[in-house]
């Protein structure tokens, strides 16, 4: 039996609440293309993307 350590997973960081996640298996196919750590800061994104337009 092959026994994994969860620390050596890899991380990011998520562009929307910038709290830091780590791989899960159902990214593995498109973990380069992963920027949300969650559902919830995926849907949220349009609102963090206009709110940066007005600043900038």
């Amino acid at each position: 039996m092959i026994v994994h350590k969860k620390c050596n997973l890899p991380s990011k960081i998520c562009v929307v609440c910038q709290r830091p996640f780590t791989w899960r298996k159902k990214w593995q196919q498109c973990w380069g293309d992963v920027k949300y750590c969650s559902e919830r800061c995926r849907r949220s994104r349009q609102y963090v993307d206009s709110s940066r337009k007005k600043l900038g």
